[in-house]
């Protein structure tokens, strides 16, 4: 029994790095860059052993980066959500959404701008992606869980996008969120 969880702990040490390299390559170099050859030098194991992980390669590794950040971004929506700050829920869970996307270029572009296959907006979606759209929900006050969160979500999405092409001013955030949280406290 010992040598099995010795076992389990060097697999998920490797699975674990793996990933981490992966994330490492792709805030650096963009996805494009993550081949599984220089996943496996990064780590220092053959290839075969990489796909002994992840059987489908270079999707099935964004995909698992992909639901790690969901839990990270559920995580830290949910602590900004308790938190309340002085502008209200929605500024903080705004701010905290458009934090992590800033500061996570790779993991977000795995999460929404890579295809990856999981479903969204379905009964078939993993519990880990309807927990971020769930902590969007209740901030807001949807307990629809439709259009409105979806809306939210867009904007959320879509001001990053234009702030990281440098479409938008970053000096102008503290508005673009405030006009969020008057469009969505309190619905």
């Amino acid at each position: 029994m010992a040598e099995q969880t010795a076992r389990q702990k060097r697999y998920e040490e490797r699975r674990r790095a793996i990933l981490e390299a992966a994330r490492r390559r792709a805030d650096a170099e963009g996805w494009s860059s993550v081949t599984t050859r220089h996943l496996a030098e990064a780590i220092g194991y053959s290839q075969p052993v990489l796909y002994g992980h992840f059987p489908g390669g270079k999707s099935e590794i964004m995909l698992a980066v992909a639901l790690e950040g969901f839990v990270e971004l559920t995580r830290q929506c949910r602590a900004a959500a308790s938190d309340g700050g002085a502008g209200g829920r929605v500024e903080s869970v705004a701010n905290a959404y458009l934090d992590f996307a800033r500061s996570h270029p790779a993991v977000y572009e795995a999460m929404f701008q890579q295809a990856i296959d999981a479903e969204f907006a379905s009964d078939e979606t993993p519990a880990d992606l309807r927990a971020g759209f769930d902590v969007l929900a209740e901030t807001i006050g949807d307990d629809d869980r439709g259009g409105a969160t979806e809306t939210f979500w867009a904007a959320l999405h879509g001001i990053h996008l234009l702030e990281r092409a440098g479409r938008m001013r970053p000096e102008n955030r503290a508005a673009r969120v405030a006009e969020l949280n008057s469009r969505f406290s309190k619905r």
